[in-house]
């Protein structure tokens, strides 16, 4: 396996990575400035100074970024067999979908509602697709499922933690119309590997979170039609 490094940032996406090495027992080294995002940021920036992002991990003379990508990546090469369910598997097709959906669907509508209500709080819910509804989503299927790779937990999982954080933390939905996806954080957060990654990942808690909403648009049906 090559030398794996990932570069961090306390409480943001990287936290994915470090946590699926530690499910995995795969060695790793992880590189922040504790307590100091802005000098963490440098570090990346030095190392991908046109897109630097969390996680940017150095895996062997490649340097890769977007979270997805380097999980599968790890799982493909170093874990055949581990944290996702088998290609002909009926959970197949579901891992797959919220791998993707973590980013594509969910914390994209999440941030995108986030940064229009902080300038201007919601007094409806909007008549398109907004964060109550890509949340929802999730809820429903953990109603009738596990995990989100199906039957046993995976690199889905991984996945949807830190956008279905956002949606809760930050106020973005009222996370008392979501028991579901509360009771699978806690059994994410009673995992052994997740606890060795926030004692390395976040040794001294979260750091510089941005504010929580004071409004989140009301629950219940949607606005009006779309025009």
């Amino acid at each position: 396996m090559p030398e794996v490094t990932i570069y961090h940032l306390e409480g943001r996406r990287s936290e994915r990575i470090v946590w699926l090495m530690e499910e995995l027992q795969l060695p790793y080294r992880l590189e922040f400035k504790r307590g100091d995002l802005a000098g963490s940021m440098a570090a990346i920036r030095a190392l991908s100074p046109t897109v630097p992002m969390a996680p940017t991990v150095q895996y062997g003379d490649q340097v890769i970024v977007e979270s997805g990508a380097i999980i599968e990546t790890i799982l493909d090469r170093h874990a055949p067999g581990r944290l996702r369910p088998a290609l002909d598997s009926p959970d197949y097709p579901y891992y797959l979908m919220w791998m993707h959906y973590a980013e594509g669907s969910l914390a994209a509508r999440l941030f995108s509602d986030y940064r229009a209500w902080r300038t201007q709080p919601p007094k409806q819910r909007s008549p398109l697709v907004d964060s109550e509804a890509v949340v929802q989503f999730a809820e429903e299927y953990l109603a009738k499922h596990p995990w989100f790779g199906g039957a046993e937990f995976s690199g889905a999982d991984i996945m949807m933690k830190f956008p279905l954080d956002v949606a809760t933390k930050l106020n973005i939905v009222d996370t008392a119309q979501f028991p579901n996806v509360a009771a699978w954080k806690e059994k994410i957060e009673a995992r052994p590997a997740y606890q060795r990654m926030l004692a390395k990942a976040r040794p001294d808690g979260l750091i510089g979170p941005l504010p929580a909403l004071p409004q989140h648009a009301p629950s219940g049906p949607r606005g009006g039609v779309a025009k």
